[in-house]
């Protein structure tokens, strides 16, 4: 199953940037996260594993994150015209997913977020019902992806919510 959802952030993207790059914000974006430690590697960096816990609902969910991607590596000074590509992939019980993000500028003092999604699952229900779960899912990253746009614009802290 792939989607792309996206989202304009009235923020520089050096601004954008540096707050996701940053691990000390994650919880006040990412609704849910109990944690998120680095057990190999520096936290953003390629080639990082990651050990990512969620709250959903009742249901508490491990899974493992690999950063496979991030360029450029040097998030400082970034020319106007570079997209900033960020992306890894995390593994849970019975799931596979790619997340592969993209941040330009969009304007002047706007970002545009693109985050394309790619899951896969391992069970025969899970591999039938994706196709229609697709909206939930979805929904999901845009709510994140909204979060985090309250946060980046607002200061908004999920944790208050």
């Amino acid at each position: 199953m792939r989607y792309t959802v996206s989202m304009e952030i009235a923020a520089p993207r050096e601004t954008v940037v540096a707050l996701l790059a940053d691990p000390v914000h994650l919880p006040k974006w990412l609704r849910g996260l109990v944690s998120h430690e680095p057990v190999d590697g520096e936290h953003g960096q390629v080639g990082t594993v990651s050990r990512v816990v969620l709250q959903m609902g009742q249901q508490e969910m491990a899974a493992t994150e690999t950063i496979t991607r991030r360029e450029p590596s040097d998030l400082h000074e970034l020319p106007a015209d570079t997209p900033v590509h960020y992306e890894r992939e995390i593994v849970a019980d019975g799931m596979w997913n790619a997340a592969r993000e993209r941040l330009t500028a969009s304007g002047p003092g706007t970002t545009l977020w693109e985050s394309e999604n790619e899951y896969r699952f391992d069970g025969v229900v899970m591999r039938v019902a994706a196709p229609l779960m697709r909206p939930m899912f979805r929904k999901q990253s845009r709510r994140h992806m909204a979060d985090f746009k309250a946060f980046a614009e607002h200061g908004t802290d999920v944790r208050g919510t």
